[in-house]
């Protein structure tokens, strides 16, 4: 399986309202529920109002049909992740301190990033 490594440095949010995300960010992923608006975007556009805010993430896209053994490979080396998908993609986000380590993990397992 094909990995891209995203660039960006992200932040996830928990947010007030949608009246400042920033819609021209490169990457906006938002999860309204009953009880919260959550929000992932790039650190450079974390709203100025948010209730709570995690930055420090890197990221890398999915090429390809997700292969759930991934997820595995990863929590079997104590490595989190915050996943985000959209219609024809999925994400992995991992804080950046552990960000490195995935990737050498999973360059073990024969995925390959580019």
């Amino acid at each position: 399986m094909n990995l891209r490594i995203l660039s960006t440095d992200f932040s996830i949010c928990k947010i007030k309202n949608l009246k400042d995300v920033n819609f021209e960010d490169e990457f906006v992923f938002i999860g309204k529920t009953d009880e919260e608006i959550s929000l992932v975007c790039s650190e450079k556009y974390v709203p100025q109002e948010y209730i709570e805010c995690d930055n420090g993430w890197k990221g890398f896209r999915i090429e390809g049909v997700l292969d759930f053994s991934l997820v595995g490979i990863l929590a079997e080396n104590e490595i989190s992740i915050f996943a985000v998908s959209t219609y024809n993609t999925d994400y992995i986000l991992l804080k950046a301190d552990k960000f490195d380590k995935a990737v050498e993990i999973l360059k073990k397992a024969d995925y390959i990033f580019k």
